[in-house]
């Protein structure tokens, strides 16, 4: 389980070391999880050491939300006095979230079916 976890927190760390020491507008995690991916992609055996560990972590992903509610709870003051903008935000890129969506959905069945429907 340690070797799984480093494996993953190495992968997280190397991303990130590489969006900040290159200025990449891409965050750190996102660079991390594309190279675990293409680590998994090249030795499939890395793939069943890790799974039982991500596996329990994924079972346990609700505990990471805990920290951002905390975040919330510790910042009702100024959510208050910005609640305004905060949920034209929440609600603009909620719906432009849903149109992407569609967009991707709508290009994908084109190019599966072949545009004919």
């Amino acid at each position: 389980m340690i070797n799984a976890i480093a494996v993953i927190l190495s992968c997280q760390l190397a991303g990130e070391a590489a969006a900040r020491g290159l200025s990449l507008p891409v965050p750190g995690p996102v660079l991390g999880f594309v190279l675990l991916f293409t680590l998994l992609w090249l030795r499939p055996s890395l793939a069943e050491s890790i799974g039982g560990t991500a596996r329990g972590i994924l079972a346990h992903l609700s505990l990471l939300f805990v920290p951002a509610g905390v975040g919330v709870v510790g910042n009702l003051d100024l959510l208050s006095r910005n609640w305004l903008p905060i949920a034209v935000v929440l609600v603009v890129s909620t719906v432009i979230a849903m149109i992407a969506s569609v967009a991707t959905f709508l290009a994908v069945h084109r190019l599966t079916r072949g545009g004919n429907d």
